[in-house]
């Protein structure tokens, strides 16, 4: 019998290059939303991959660059913990030479742990095959990494020879959790997450990043297979809330139809939702506000 082996595992780098995409195709389901714009991930989002091998619990962090107000404070803060808590760290890059200063931010924070890093050069399938050899040089020049593993999340290439190169460092353990399950997280909290991803998805670049969402009531219908969810966007002006309702209520139709059709596959079930638009002058700078939305800065 093979000995079964499990541990903690954080996918870090810088916000775009892949991070929930990849934990997304590793533990073979949605979770982790994804979009092209910066601070998609805020909160550290657990998920499970179970084999025969072993266990991996994976931590997607938000990505670390540096704080502009109290919401990036709490994100960096949840990240840059991680690293020391986890037994290896990926390290997600884009297939360039160039490395600037937020990877050298990075660098000087790996510095400090004594966790294995794994770099994963990502996003593979966009370039020729020298150029990631040319990638690998430049950042071995750069940090002492156990390993370089290229890949494709999104074209889920090599992504077989990252996990086994993962266990490669995993100790023998326990199972923590049972092999049916995907993520710690709760399903109110998925589901919030897909209404954002949706808004960051349908709206301009400087409006997503100052929204929240409530999930307000989620509630099975008696004797029906239909879920009933009531949810708030929180946002930070009025000339957001405008455009997020859009023309006759068109914009926030989309955002709806977009997410109920991602929430009834995760719940197998018909959803009936309903969005509402608030405004919270400021919130990403509220303590209170941030603690109320589920950010909770780690001590």
């Amino acid at each position: 019998m093979e000995q079964f082996k499990s541990g903690f595992v954080t996918i870090i780098g810088r916000p775009n290059v892949g991070k929930s995409t990849l934990m997304n195709h590793l533990i073979g389901q949605k979770i982790a939303i994804t979009s092209n714009k910066a601070q998609t991930t805020r909160n550290r989002i657990q998920t499970v991959y179970t084999c025969d091998e072993g266990q991996i619990v994976f931590l997607d962090t938000p990505g670390i660059n540096r704080a502009k107000n109290k919401l990036g404070e709490y994100m960096l803060s949840a990240a840059e913990n991680t690293l020391r808590e986890v037994d290896v760290i990926l390290w997600l890059v884009e297939p360039t030479t160039f490395i600037g200063a937020g990877e050298r931010y990075i660098i000087e924070k790996l510095k400090k742990v004594h966790t294995p890093v794994i770099l994963v050069i990502n996003k593979t399938d966009t370039v020729e095959e020298e150029a990631v050899f040319q990638a690998i040089t430049a950042y071995k020049e750069v940090y002492d990494f156990e390993e370089i593993v290229p890949v494709s999340a999104l074209k889920d290439k090599n992504t077989d020879e990252l996990l086994r190169t993962i266990f490669e460092y995993l100790e023998e353990g326990p199972r923590y959790y049972d092999e049916d399950t995907v993520t710690d997280q709760p399903e109110r909290a998925i589901v919030a997450e897909m209404i954002r991803e949706k808004a960051l998805r349908c709206l301009d670049q400087e409006i997503p990043h100052g929204i929240a969402v409530l999930i307000d009531r989620m509630k099975d219908r008696k004797g029906t297979n239909i879920v009933d969810i009531d949810a708030t966007i929180i946002c930070e002006r009025d000339s957001h809330k405008g455009i997020i309702i859009g023309k006759q209520g068109a914009m926030l139709k989309k955002i709806g139809s977009q997410a109920r059709k991602d929430m009834e596959r995760l719940l197998d079930t018909k959803v009936n939702l309903k969005l509402w638009v608030k405004v919270k002058k400021d919130w990403r700078d509220s303590e209170f506000l941030l603690k109320n939305y589920g950010y909770q800065k780690e001590e």
